[in-house]
Formats: C-alpha cells, structure tokens, sequence
C-alpha cells in the first residue's frame, strides 16, 4: 500500500525530472534516491510516485524494507514477496514457501505488465536485488541512506543524491506549515532558521508544526531557540542524535495526552500501534487514547499510515526510547497483557471449534477493549498486521521478566505460524520457550515444545524438531493436558515419518488416535484420525484410510473449517483411488474443490487446543 501523499510537498523540480528520465530509461530501469536522514527521500520518492501513476496502469507496489533501529531485522524477502504477490491477485493458499519459487512467480507475473516498484528505506544491494522484476515497463525506485553502489555495478542503477535544501527552499518549507503572513513578516528569520536546520525537511517541519502550535511564538523567537548549542550541533549533524534534539524540541508544547503517550512510547515494542497499544501504553481510555494518537500525529511525531493505525518513523522511535527512564514502567506489562487478549481474541476467531491454547494469567485483564475479529478471514488479517508488534512483544516480554506473557503471546499465534510456517518463527519460539522455563510451567513447555518442534520439522532441522517433540507428550500429560498430550504425539509421528521411521510413526499415530477417542472433543479426535489415515495411506493401507478419514468427516462437521474438511474429503478421494473406485473419488475430490479454490492446502494443523 503506498503511503499517502507526503502534504505540502514543495519543490525538487529538478529532481523530479531526473527520476522521470531514469524511470525510462535502459532495459530494467532502476534509481536509487540516496541521502541523509532526514532529508526527504521518501517524500520525494511517494510524491512522483503518485504523479507519474498514470504512467503504470497495472499499479504500484510499495514496501518499506528495514527500520533503522539498531539490531532489529527487516522484513523477510519472502515476506515483501507475499504481500507484492497479493497485490497482484494470488491467492493466500497459492503464495509459494520459498523464496526462489516467490521471486519467480514474482516476476512472470510483471513480465508483461506495466508496474511501478517502490521499495523504501533498503539497508544494501543484497536486500533489493530479489524484488527487481527485471522488465522494462516496471521500472524500480529504491530509497536509501546507503549509496547501494552494487546495483550500479551489477544491474545499471542510476544514482540520485538527494541533497539538503537550500535556505529559500527551507523557507518555502516553512511557508507550506505556517502560511505565507508569518513567513513574508520575518524572511530573514526564516532563511535563518532553514540554516539552523540544515535544511533538512524533517527538522524543518518539526520546528514548523511548533510555530503553528504556539500562534504568538515568532519565527526568529524559534531561531533564536535553535542557538541552544546541544540543539545547535544536532541539527547540523546528519547522525540520528541531531534529529533526537530536534524531537526533543517538538515535545515542549504538547498537550498533557500527547505527552503522555509520547512518553509511554519509549516501552512500545513495535513501530506502528493504534488505540488499544496505546491505551494500554498510558493507562488512558479509548477516547483519550485517540486523542493522544491525533495530538502526536499533528506534531509530526507519528504518522496515521491508515485510519486508526499510526507509525512511528524510525529516527522518531530512537529518540522515545532514548526516554525509557522517564516512561512509568507498568505500561509495559499492560501492553503485554492486551497483546496477550487481542492475540487470543484472534485465535479464537480463526480456529472456532478449537480449544483456548491458554487463557491470561487469573485475576488479569486488558485496560480497554481488544480487537475482536468476526471470523477467520479477519482474524488472519489481524495477525498479519500485528505480527511485527506480537513477536517483538515475546522477545520483550523475556527480556524484561514477564514471561507469563512471552510464552501465552507465542502460543496464541499459532494460527498465523500454521500458516507460515517457513518464515522464521524459531527464534520467537526460542524466547517463549525460554520463559515457559523459568517458570518451571509444564503446560507452557509442552505447548512450545510442541509448536517449535512441529516447526523445526517443516523446516527441515528433524534431529532438533525431535529434541523437542520427544518430551512434549510427557510434559502435557504431568500438566494434565490431555489434547495437548495427542497433539505433542502427532507432532512427534511427523517428525519421525520425516526421519523414515515409519513403524515408531505409525505406534504414536495409533496411539493418538486412541487416546482422542477418549476425550470427547470432536476438534482434537478429528485431527488424530486425519493423520492416522494419512499414515496408512503411506502403508499402502486404503482401507483404514478411508474408515478413519469417514469416521473424522462425520465427527462435529459444523465445526470444522473448510480447510481442514477438504484435507479430510481429498484423504478419502485418495484412499477411494488406491481401491479402485475411481468415479467415487472425482466425487470427492469435487467436493474438496467446492470448499477451496486452490485444494493445494497445507498438510498439517500442527496444533489445536
């Protein structure tokens, strides 16, 4: 989703026209807008990107590859993949696992096609390279505060070094925020004040929304405030403490929830939040919360990216967290506890006829409402969003103690990690693990043991998936979980059908499937009888397959999704071919088909409790 247009964007003419001509230019045309923080390239980037849109009926794909947050990753190739192939009208069950088959899907599909590219914020060559289409008519921007001159060398970029703007320039910044009277009333201390700034258009209009905030403050009174050597020295540095000063001049009038809020976000685990993140941040209502968000979004100090959902740019997340010791630090665990409730609400919605993985801890509830999605789709919606805001939640929230949090927010998830089961959960399975630990909490062990090694499994890594599998059954039965107990044995079969050993795969698979019997919960004994038919078809048993995968069909079918009843209806077709009855097999393959578009679904629902 492109941003919006950057408002009152005001002149780079001439840099305009330079990216109008490299967009043209060459067999796959590629530019790279470089410069200081700071200094607008996004902006400029987002703003000829909307004029020139026209040009590229087939739309325009935007992403923003990496913040600039010491030790914090970027997105995943894979992942920019997915979301570009979306847009381009893939469906979810269609978006290929690995990265190579994503990028060439990705670029067959703008083969023929006439598409802008805009990646945003690329820390080097390397990260850029898998998201060129390489086609003529779509041309790729690529902004960044690194030269990336590898894709000179290697793939013909053009480089456009976006420069600060001059003092008439930075006044016509000024004359954007503030209006024409202000700044023709005092033109020498606007010229004064775009020096002070280095004319870099982010300290610009920080100093600007402070004008328009304080109607009775003049412009040179501002300039003059700009003298004070530590603000002096950062804003004539282009490194990220001389933005820091520069923020630190925008908290000085605002008001009471703004500041409050702006301080809170010092504990934020994330970079975009909306009402209910920052409620539980302050402690303040929803409607206070609100207003807050809009207090900050109007200093420049966050960015509403889509109704009710605000971003906090990179150079402005440094500058809260260098705050924390003023943040009261109780904000923190009740942002966790609403995570915690919101990723459960979603969980709940996206597998209703499962189990809860696990409830929040007795006598804790969120501050303010959490989202509650209303059905599947939007509860998968909902994780895709937040996963960036949950996984960072579960590395915090083990970092600082809260471990009852960082095991329930992982295992929560794990509709979202089903889904994507190749795109590196480890490590956040790795702090939750690690917590569930600490507090010596069998049932969070054994549901982490259980998902880690399910997804260590598909990945590949079957000596460390059984590392962990091998114990999960026996820590589900000392907690008195008796589904996780089947699940855990589940997980554990698959993991040894990977490693060839069939028969020991065969031992848990029968024994889970008896054990579900037992329980009485159709959600639960579904699942184990889907993977024990499974099983026998591997055996070349068809016959039990096609009792257990009829006996699992007939079991709660309201509440079964469509996915998990077509795996059910596509083990039966098979088991109905291996026999020899082929007309009843396109029956239920047929079916299959009706309850998905695509029956190429995932294999497996690792876990339902």
């Amino acid at each position: 989703l492109l941003p919006r247009p950057p408002a009152g964007f005001v002149g780079r003419g001439v840099e305009s026209a330079l990216l109008t001509e490299a967009a043209r230019s060459g067999a796959a045309p590629l530019c790279v807008v470089t410069g200081p923080a700071g200094v607008g390239k996004t902006s400029l980037a987002v703003h000829w990107a909307y004029r020139h849109a026209d040009a590229y009926p087939d739309g325009v794909l935007y992403a923003d590859l990496h913040p600039h947050t010491p030790g914090e990753p970027g997105p995943r190739t894979v992942e920019i993949l997915h979301d570009f192939l979306s847009a381009l009208g893939v469906p979810e069950e269609r978006l290929p696992a690995r990265g190579r088959a994503a990028e060439a899907m990705y670029r067959s599909l703008l083969a023929d096609r006439r598409v802008l590219v805009l990646l945003d914020n690329a820390v080097d060559s390397a990260q850029v390279r898998p998201l060129l289409p390489g086609a003529p008519g779509c041309p790729v921007v690529v902004t960044s505060r690194n030269r990336l001159e590898g894709l000179v060398a290697t793939d013909c970029a053009r480089l456009l070094l976006l420069r600060r703007l001059s003092p008439d320039g930075g006044a016509a910044v000024l004359r954007m925020v503030v209006g024409d009277a202000r700044v023709d009333a005092e033109p020498r201390a606007a010229r004064d004040l775009s020096a002070l700034c280095d004319g870099l258009p982010l300290a610009l209009r920080l100093a600007a929304a402070r004008l328009v905030a304080r109607p009775g403050l003049s412009l040179r009174a501002m300039a003059d405030d700009l003298l004070d050597e530590h603000r002096r020295l950062a804003l004539l540095s282009t490194e990220d403490v001389g933005v820091e000063a520069t923020l630190r001049l925008g908290r000085q009038q605002l008001p009471a929830a703004g500041e409050l809020l702006f301080r809170q976000l010092a504990l934020h685990v994330g970079a975009e939040l909306d009402r209910g993140a920052a409620a539980a941040l302050t402690g303040l209502s929803p409607a206070e919360a609100d207003r807050a968000l809009e207090e900050l979004a109007a200093a420049h100090l966050l960015e509403e990216r889509a109704r009710g959902r605000y971003l906090m740019h990179d150079l402005i997340r440094l500058y809260a967290r260098s705050g924390a010791a003023q943040a009261a630090p109780d904000g923190l665990r009740r942002l966790l506890v609403h995570y915690t409730g919101a990723a459960l609400a979603a969980t709940a919605a996206a597998e209703p006829g499962s189990q809860p993985c696990c409830t929040l801890p007795e006598g804790v509830a969120p501050v303010g409402p959490v989202p509650r999605p209303a059905d599947r789709p939007e509860a998968m919606a909902w994780f895709a969003v937040e996963r960036a805001n949950l996984t960072a939640a579960v590395a915090r929230a083990a970092e600082t103690g809260h471990h009852a949090y960082a095991w329930r927010i992982a295992v929560a998830m794990w509709p979202l990690i089903v889904r994507q089961v190749h795109e590196g959960w480890e490590a956040t399975l790795e702090h939750a693990l690690g917590s569930a630990l600490v507090l010596g909490d069998a049932d969070a062990e054994s549901r982490l043991r259980t998902l880690l090694g399910w997804v260590l499994t598909e990945n590949g890594r079957h000596p460390q998936a059984l590392e962990h599998l091998h114990r999960a059954p026996a820590l589900a039965a000392r907690a008195g979980d008796r589904p996780g107990e089947v699940i855990a044995m589940i997980n554990w079969a698959a993991a040894l059908e990977r490693t060839g050993d069939l028969d020991a795969a065969g031992e848990r698979r029968e024994q889970a499937a008896a054990m579900a019997r037992v329980l009485g919960h159709p959600h639960t004994e579904t699942l184990a009888l889907y993977h024990l038919a499974d099983h026998c078809l591997t055996l070349g048993q068809p016959e039990r397959a096609l009792a257990h995968g009829h006996r699992a069909l007939e079991l709660a079918p309201e509440q079964q999704s469509e996915d998990r009843r077509a795996l059910l209806l596509r083990t039966c077709a098979q088991a109905l071919e291996a026999l020899g009855r082929p007309a009843e097999a396109r029956l239920y393959f047929a079916q299959a088909a009706e309850l998905v578009a695509d029956a190429e679904q995932p294999d497996y629902d690792p876990i339902s409790h």
